[in-house]
């Protein structure tokens, strides 16, 4: 091989060589791009998710409070209504009682003797 052969293939391997550089530069640099642009999307996604959840507990802690409130007010007329009908009728309600005692005392020894 003549010596000018030799110098241009020495002259494209070395351009071969430079562009095989600039790409593997502009490849690392692309690829440190899109981490950074992963890596603020993450970030983004997870404020928002973090927003969304408390959002969400808000709403589900006003809504229980919401229940419980009413559940208050139904259990206080539930009580108003079982006070005035055990004073119209003593004699009734006592009898209730302790027919209902006896019923729970039967089926809690019923299940005793079923389990021995």
């Amino acid at each position: 091989m003549p010596a000018n052969a030799l110098n241009t293939a020495q002259k494209e391997a070395d351009k071969a060589t430079a562009a095989a550089g600039a790409a593997a530069e502009h490849a690392e640099r692309s690829f440190a791009e899109a981490a950074n642009a992963a890596k603020a999307s993450f970030a983004d996604a997870a404020k928002r998710l973090e927003k969304n959840l408390v959002d969400s507990f808000d709403t589900l802690r006003a809504q229980s409070r919401t229940y419980t409130d009413t559940a208050g007010q139904q259990l206080e007329d539930a009580q108003k209504y079982v006070s005035e009908r055990v004073r119209e009728r003593p004699i009734t309600a006592t009898l209730a009682g302790l027919g209902v005692g006896v019923l729970l005392g039967l089926l809690l020894a019923g299940s005793r003797s079923h389990n021995k």
